[in-house]
């Protein structure tokens, strides 16, 4: 993300603002988390108000940060940092070693660390798979937000065999809110258009 924002403060921020499970923040707690000098940090902060990508607000005489959900460039910096940090990140980096990974796609509520149910997939990965390589980076993953992640994987045939047949739980986890990790949206989902 450095290649696109100049700002190293400013890809810090995003990556904390986008991921991060309390919905507000104070500049203290900003700074301690993503180690940059405080000043830094509130200029940054400054310029993202000005944006229009964070507000804040005052709470016992303390300013206290959220990114904005209504951003219109939400959706856009959520996948950008999806792909570059944590499990996303570990994916799009060990590509080669997973294995021919058709589709990666990962719940966006997972991607903004929140809690999921037993029942729904956080992470769905089509192709032919080194499962010893993925369940390495899965439960690296896990060990950091100190939760199990639930995921799906299968290959091409299958997969393919399942969309056909209005599989209810490839419906559920394809057509839910979601990040592109590898591949298409578009063709991930072709198969539900025959």
């Amino acid at each position: 993300m450095e290649e696109l924002f100049v700002s190293r403060v400013r890809v810090k921020l995003l990556q904390l603002l986008l991921t991060t499970k309390e919905p507000l923040l104070h500049v203290r707690e900003i700074v301690r988390r993503i180690g940059e000098e405080i000043n830094a940090v509130r200029r940054e902060l400054l310029r993202m108000e000005k944006h229009g990508l964070v507000t804040s607000e005052w709470r016992a005489n303390r300013r206290l940060y959220h990114f904005r959900k209504d951003y219109i460039f939400y959706p856009e910096l959520l996948g950008f940092v999806t792909k570059s940090i944590g499990l996303g990140g570990a994916i799009a980096k060990s590509r080669g070693r997973l294995g021919r990974i058709k589709y990666a796609m990962a719940a966006s509520r997972f991607a903004k660390n929140q809690p999921s149910a037993t029942n729904e997939v956080d992470l769905l990965i089509v192709g032919q798979i080194v499962l010893p390589e993925l369940q390495a980076l899965i439960a690296d993953e896990q060990a950091k937000r100190e939760t199990e992640i639930n995921y799906s994987f299968m290959d091409e045939a299958e997969f393919n065999f399942r969309v056909k047949r209005r599989d209810p739980f490839i419906l559920k986890v394809i057509t839910q809110p979601k990040i592109m990790l590898i591949g298409s949206e578009d063709d991930l989902l072709s198969g539900l258009v025959t």
